[in-house]
């Protein structure tokens, strides 16, 4: 008895130090690292409040001297009532997007403005800008820096967050350099508050980590990007990546201050090499966890690139992983997807095997356990993985609502999205749309996951090798027809997730169609046919 009141009461007290911890996993595949010749660009966004929705905004045109609004995001540092900023929907915007107006909503204040161009690209956005008409994508996570953890909007201070900041690098950007440059120069003249940040900024020909950190007024910021070599696959984790700052290296872009500026605050670090550290000065940490980041970062290397035999363990950022490594066999998309659907299966840290566990097998911890994190996570309120390679019609976006495990990636094109892949509200129910089908699926597949998650595992597949065969027949089409087969293909895979729901339902509601082994574990009564 002793034991399971210690028990439990060591899981309230990691449930209590975790309570406001959230994360999301970005990965990167060069143009050399990919089977196909594309680049990729992929992310989680794992937060159980946040917006569920991936948002078309379309190309316009601007008159001369008008302005553009900056928005605050309740991603950042929470909610902000006094701008009408709250986490779902995220932004109420109508003049950015039809899909950003909600007539009985109120409509989000801006904290600033900036000088507008006469002409904006076309890009999908959500809780973090995605990827442009031009194929320009971004991937972002939240980092931490132990010195400054968040730095809360404040009326004068800095405006930007890394949200509103890529939304603007995709309106007006075609190339990563182009963005990168762009958003240091937004950082450096409007200044930022929030989170440490990292981005994985894209083209169709090379990719970048772009880092960022607010300074304690808010004024300017701290930011630097590095690119990661052709061939190379590259992974963050809520843990800021670049190491050495050097000066006159073409491969890292940085405000000429920024050693200056890690001087003055007090901050810098040097390495035994004598340059400084990105890391160390900004004294990267980890969220209450030695390895809530660092595992999943080894987990995703050594699944790319498993003959350079990562230890699952390190003594620090000493022996932190390498940046990107260049994977054992050039990577498809499905194999990116199967990254966004790992939680250490096969190793001795089995989220399925831990006492955090969901029901029967289940792999999702439905609690803020203080313990390594995987890639795969209960929280995920969507995932996508952007496409861009010179064979195909149009960059594409991968998108899974809720997690990856039970749903299904779907491409889409830089284009208006169906009806039931926009404007979902968490708090009214509407089956009609794709978050809340999914999340019907999802409530059943928990309750008894070894009988019910193979089903939907299964069906999963074959919805996303459909649409593989799909683009691979569609590459010769022009982008508009290219487009509207791919957003077929979207309704096609709505109503069939429907019907998904409504036979498991029928077969497995309230535990019908279930029977149990001898170890007490569930298991189908029957063979069935799904």
């Amino acid at each position: 008895m002793k034991k399971f009141f210690a028990t439990v009461a060591t899981a309230l007290a990691m449930f209590t130090l975790n309570a406001d911890v959230d994360a999301c996993t970005v990965v990167l595949v060069t143009k050399g690292a990919s089977a196909d010749g594309s680049v990729m660009v992929a992310h989680s966004e794992d937060g159980f409040g946040c917006d569920p929705n991936v948002v078309f905004v379309p190309a316009k045109n601007h008159p001369k001297g008008s302005r553009r609004p900056v928005y605050p995001s309740s991603a950042a540092t929470g909610e902000l009532p006094e701008y009408n900023c709250f986490d779902t929907p995220h932004l109420v915007a109508p003049e950015r997007s039809d899909d950003y107006d909600f007539p009985d909503e109120p409509r989000t204040k801006p904290v600033g403005y900036i000088e507008q161009v006469e002409h904006t690209y076309a890009y999908l956005d959500a809780d973090y800008a995605v990827m442009n008409e031009h194929g320009l994508m971004l991937g972002e996570c939240t980092d931490r820096c132990a010195h400054l953890p968040e730095v809360e909007y404040k009326a004068g201070g800095g405006i930007f967050y890394s949200a509103e900041l890529g939304a603007v690098a995709l309106e007006r950007c075609k190339s990563a350099r182009e963005a990168i440059e762009l958003m240091g120069a937004l950082i450096d003249e409007y200044g930022l508050y929030g989170t440490a940040e990292t981005l994985f900024v894209a083209d169709r020909n090379e990719g970048w980590l772009f880092e960022m950190q607010p300074t304690p007024s808010g004024k300017g910021g701290l930011w630097i990007a590095e690119r990661i070599p052709d061939g190379h696959f590259a992974v963050a984790a809520n843990e800021l990546r670049i190491r050495a700052i050097r000066a006159g290296d073409p491969n890292q872009i940085f405000n000429p201050r920024l050693p200056q500026m890690l001087e003055e605050l007090g901050w810098a670090v040097r390495d035994e090499s004598g340059n400084l550290d990105w890391v160390l000065s900004l004294r990267a940490d980890e969220f209450n966890h030695p390895y809530y980041s660092k595992r999943r970062v080894w987990r995703a290397l050594d699944t790319v690139a498993p003959s350079l035999k990562l230890k699952p363990t390190v003594s620090g950022w000493e022996a932190d992983y390498p940046l990107s490594v260049r994977p054992d066999k050039k990577l498809t998309v499905a194999d990116v997807m199967s990254l966004y659907r790992d939680y250490y299966q096969g190793t001795d840290f089995d989220k399925s095997a831990s006492n955090f566990a969901g029901l029967h097998g289940s792999p999702y911890h439905f609690v803020k356990e203080n313990a390594e994190r995987s890639i795969l996570s209960a929280k995920t309120v969507y995932s996508y993985i952007a496409q861009v390679g010179d064979d195909l019609p149009a960059p594409i976006c991968w998108v899974s609502t809720n997690n990856a495990l039970d749903n299904p990636f779907v491409p889409f094109a830089v284009t208006k999205l169906p009806d039931a892949y926009t404007r979902a509200v968490r708090k009214t129910f509407d089956p009609t749309k794709m978050f809340w089908v999914s999340s019907q699926i999802m409530s059943l597949t928990q309750g008894f996951y070894n009988v019910v998650g193979p089903i939907v595992a299964e069906d999963v597949q074959r919805t996303e090798e459909n649409s593989l065969r799909l683009v691979e027949s569609s590459r010769s089409l022009p982008k508009n027809k290219f487009a509207a087969a791919l957003n077929d293909n979207a309704v096609k895979i709505f109503n069939e997730r429907k019907k998904l729901y409504e036979r498991l339902m029928i077969h497995y509601s309230s535990g019908a169609g279930i029977t149990y082994d001898e170890r007490h574990q569930p298991k189908p009564d029957a063979p069935t046919e799904y």
